[in-house]
């Protein structure tokens, strides 16, 4: 099976949004939204994004600046640059690489977002507060 991979050459900007359904390497600038979803973005070591990202997988050899979010993995590789949040259940950072922001590392199949139900919580279903406690939890009563 053939694999699509796209090049996007460090000669060229982008400024917008930025869709695909197959792998997709950037050498040049971008600036705006880069979605895909289903598949693997290669920040070459001459590309410059300014974007929120959102892939499969992002491999970053270049710079990224904004917030990067990925089903699988994200890869900042020697010399490469992310400025922003990581949201992803598997990330990795090499020496050398440089990061500035926070990391999610939500599991696969959680809810994204504020107030969504925790999987490790098996009672989050019970609305009402009981009496019962696991053994030195603190529990408060009225005000």
């Amino acid at each position: 099976m053939e694999k699509d991979i796209v090049n996007i050459g460090k000669s060229v900007v982008i400024k917008g949004e930025l869709n695909g359904s197959e792998d997709l390497t950037i050498e040049g600038h971008v600036e705006g939204t880069i979605q895909l979803k289903e598949h693997v973005l290669t920040i070459g070591p001459n590309g410059k994004i300014k974007a929120a990202v959102f892939a499969k997988a992002v491999i970053v050899l270049g710079e990224v600046t904004g917030n990067v979010t990925a089903s699988e993995k994200v890869d900042i590789r020697d010399n490469g640059s992310v400025d922003g949040d990581i949201i992803s259940p598997r990330v990795a950072i090499a020496e050398g690489a440089h990061f500035r922001g926070s990391v999610d590392m939500q599991r696969k199949g959680a809810a994204a977002g504020p107030g969504a139900p925790k999987p490790a919580t098996p009672q989050a279903a019970a609305p009402e507060k009981t009496q019962s406690q696991p053994q030195g939890a603190p529990q408060r009563v009225g005000a």
